[in-house]
């Protein structure tokens, strides 16, 4: 069981991720990220999760190098992930996608590097150039985002390195089983984005009726049912205090009872686009 923020999971290649981060889709990029990031590192979180696409690389950056200084930790003991977008996914471009991340960062290497989306016919030559930078050990893991199986099963047949992680939209109205079973199956790690489905599911009386029984918040009640599901969860959040509640899940836990109640939230509702039909 996950006891404290900066516990990890280890991927099957034996890298440690932490099971807890601050995701920053949306949080705009100048002072605004910059703070969240480093509250998030002084606040004890070591995951952070950022994307070419959210145009705060530059801010991240920032943000990891002042936290470090103020946490008094160094960059090794900090996990960051970034993503390719998908203009990107050729071979030679998802090579000098990394270059451009890595730089725009401000690091010399990433823990994590996922394809965002499943761009019919490019992920694979995208895919082959993440198993390059791997093999040359310019980064710790690579994955993919926003996979279903049938795309896992596509990349894996061809793959000489097995993704370690699939970053997707989870939460209690998208449980997403049957990629977690097969996740599971084959050692990929599972990861939630929006795990708070962007604050609608904050009011629901079901998940509510369980928060007060632990004198916690909805959300805390959410992020606890991903943790014992096992699943990495990155909530974002651009307020201190709500960095910091957020992160405040490792002194309860959800029953056997309260997980199944939470299980039958879902109605396979996505909140983002959905990874057999978007057009960008």
């Amino acid at each position: 069981m996950v006891k404290q923020l900066q516990d990890t999971t280890t991927l099957h290649n034996g890298v440690k991720m932490p099971w807890f981060g601050l995701g920053v889709f949306k949080v705009e990029e100048g002072p605004e990220v910059v703070n969240s990031v480093k509250a998030a590192i002084k606040h004890g979180y070591r995951s952070i999760d950022t994307a070419a696409i959210y145009q705060n690389e530059e801010g991240v950056g920032q943000g990891i190098r002042e936290g470090l200084k103020e946490a008094g930790i160094t960059r090794e003991e900090l996990f960051v992930t970034s993503k390719v977008w998908n203009a990107d996914l050729g071979y030679e471009t998802a090579i000098a996608a990394y270059e451009e991340s890595l730089k725009k960062l401000g690091l010399d290497y990433l823990d994590l590097y996922l394809i965002h989306w499943p761009v019919k016919g490019k992920y694979k030559e995208a895919w082959r150039a993440l198993e390059t930078l791997y093999k040359e050990g310019k980064v710790k893991a690579i994955g993919v985002s926003n996979f279903q199986i049938h795309h896992l099963e596509d990349v894996i047949k061809d793959a000489s390195v097995k993704p370690m992680v699939n970053q997707v939209e989870y939460h209690p109205r998208l449980a997403q089983k049957e990629v977690q079973a097969f996740c599971k199956e084959q050692g990929i790690q599972l990861e939630a984005w929006s795990p708070l489905m962007q604050g609608q599911l904050l009011d629901n009386e079901t998940l509510q009726v369980i928060a007060n029984k632990h004198g916690k918040s909805v959300a805390q009640v959410i992020l606890r049912w991903d943790l014992q599901n096992g699943i990495v969860t990155i909530p974002k959040s651009t307020k201190e205090h709500r960095i910091v509640e957020n992160s405040s899940v490792f002194d309860f836990e959800l029953t056997a009872e309260e997980m199944t109640q939470i299980d039958g939230l879902n109605q396979d509702h996505r909140i983002g686009p959905d990874p057999d039909n978007f057009d960008f």
